[in-house]
């Protein structure tokens, strides 16, 4: 038994099963990094959390995860290829951290793909660019300067 601590569900909204978004291109910022273990332990990958940050699915969150170390040579280039694309479209050649990376809008390329344990659809990102010419030249930022936690982002100034 746990207590719920005077829990009462006439004052929360009920949680909604959310369906994927479709398949298209969408602005959005990378809004949390993380390094996790893979499964079987013997790498790492970096989960990236995108926000789309206008239109029909703003607010809608969307995971890439780049096997930056594995055993697997291939998949190792894929990752850094990737994060190479993820880069070049929010103008951080060289990040040194992951945050970074955070909070600079680019177009991400949404995808589909059926789930292997379920049958069910998901969203996967098939590819990123940079947001439109002249979004972007008022969303980089100056070299050696970053937007951290506490920074307001440059797309809700």
């Amino acid at each position: 038994m746990a207590n719920l601590n005077n829990f009462d569900a006439n004052n929360v909204d009920p949680s909604v099963a959310l369906d994927p978004i479709p398949a298209g291109k969408y602005t959005a910022v990378v809004t949390e990094t993380e390094m996790k273990p893979t499964k079987a332990g013997g790498g790492k990958y970096l989960q990236l959390t995108f926000q789309i940050i206008d239109g029909e699915y703003k607010g809608r969150l969307v995971w890439a995860r780049l096997n930056l170390e594995n055993k697997s040579e291939m998949t190792v280039k894929i990752a850094r290829g990737e994060l190479s694309a993820i880069c070049r479209a929010v103008g951080v050649m060289a990040p040194k951290d992951s945050v970074e990376l955070h909070n600079i809008p680019l177009e991400i390329n949404v995808g589909l793909k059926k789930r292997d344990d379920n049958g069910e659809f998901t969203n996967v990102i098939k590819g990123y660019a940079k947001k439109g010419a002249s979004a972007a030249a008022g969303a980089t930022r100056p070299v050696g300067t970053s937007a951290g936690p506490g920074s307001t982002p440059p797309w809700k100034r």
